[in-house]
């Protein structure tokens, strides 16, 4: 089992995100949970295994040389195992560990303060990295770099800069959107993974395991039916866990089996392939309203009554990694999966006009 618990979204007309059964954005009660299901080491970590193999490499060799960890930057979507993996690394190298984030770090003063507490050889994990302020970044390239900072002290023609050594420490940043990183920002760790999305076997392992610590008794069939739905998520598959286990101690006789997985994710509307009520939602009013499109985001967002940023945001990066929503420079289209997915039928096309006579289905 493995995800972060401090991913906050992109965007504040995306916040209600984090309220969906299927959002990979944790919640109160994940961030509570989660602390009890998470692993302790690599050993323990399910998934990643190229990211385990090379970390655990980079972190042996440390031990080795009996020195700090090289710095760490951790990228991929979020309820991954990027907090998760920051934590693990502490453990491996026998330090105690600072988390934070970078919107919580909007001033240069606010990342002086954190660093000049630290102690030797700490893990500092700085979540959505790629949000801290500019200042703070730049003083951030020397104190990974060279281990001091510069603090400043006075205003105007009279500021005097005090340079101020810091202990070696191991920074791990972790970030949903890498492309935002600057270069020398990038090229100062030493070490950088990409998060892969779980298959589905990986999840049936997060599974059972997260059960085994919950004391809830699951079959693999329940367990296969359940990973099958969490979006290759290891933070949704234990949402859903828990809401299945709810449902079977209340329905049932407290086993999660096969059938009582798919009653239970049915009352939550979370369907075979993991869509909730935006994302039909979203497909519906595509393709009975549009034929299927092409339709604009915008005009798409107004049809299911929602904000333009949380369709664009909340609902279509599944979507698209599903093949069932395709973007086009002429708008949104449907994919012939989305048409089988909800039962409906392709109204017929014909020929000429590059395609657009037919496109309602007149």
């Amino acid at each position: 089992m493995n995800w972060d618990d401090t991913a906050p979204p992109t965007s504040e007309d995306t916040a209600g995100a984090a309220d969906r059964l299927v959002g990979a954005d944790a919640d109160g009660e994940d961030t509570a949970v989660e602390a009890a299901l998470r692993p302790k080491d690599l050993e323990e970590f399910v998934g990643q295994e190229r990211v385990r193999e090379q970390l655990d490499l980079v972190l042996r060799a440390a031990r080795a040389r009996g020195a700090t960890a090289d710095h760490v930057l951790l990228s991929g979507a979020p309820g991954l195992g990027k907090t998760t993996l920051s934590m693990i690394i502490a453990a491996e190298m026998g330090a105690p560990i600072r988390i934070t984030s970078g919107p919580a770090i909007q001033h240069a003063g606010d990342l002086a303060a954190i660093l000049s507490s630290l102690q030797e050889g700490e893990v500092l994990f700085l979540d959505e990295i790629h949000r801290m302020s500019r200042p703070a970044e730049e003083m951030l390239y020397m104190a990974m770099e060279d281990f001091r900072v510069d603090v400043i002290v006075g205003k105007g023609p009279g500021a005097t800069a005090i340079p101020l050594e810091l202990p070696p420490f191991t920074l791990v940043g972790a970030t949903t959107r890498a492309g935002l990183l600057p270069p020398p920002l990038r090229d100062r760790f030493g070490f950088t993974a990409h998060m892969e999305f779980y298959a589905p076997a990986e999840l049936q392992r997060v599974i059972h395991r997260s059960a085994g610590l919950l004391d809830v008794g699951i079959e693999p069939e329940g367990a296969a039916e359940i990973a099958g739905r969490s979006r290759g998520t290891p933070r949704i598959a234990n949402r859903l866990l828990r809401r299945v286990r709810d449902y079977a101690q209340v329905k049932a006789d407290g086993v999660i089996t096969r059938e009582i997985a798919s009653q239970a994710l049915g009352v939550y509307e979370v369907d075979a392939r993991g869509l909730d009520r935006l994302d039909r939602a979203v497909l519906t009013a595509l393709l009975k309203l549009f034929g299927g499109g092409p339709v604009g985001l915008s005009t798409l967002a107004v049809a299911v009554g929602e904000e333009r940023e949380t369709v664009e945001e909340v609902a279509e990066p599944f979507l698209v990694r599903e093949g069932l929503l395709a973007r086009t420079p002429r708008g949104r289209i449907a994919t012939p999966a989305a048409w089988d997915h909800l039962g409906l039928v392709p109204p017929q096309r014909q020929a000429g006009a590059g395609g657009q006579q037919g496109l309602f289905g007149a």
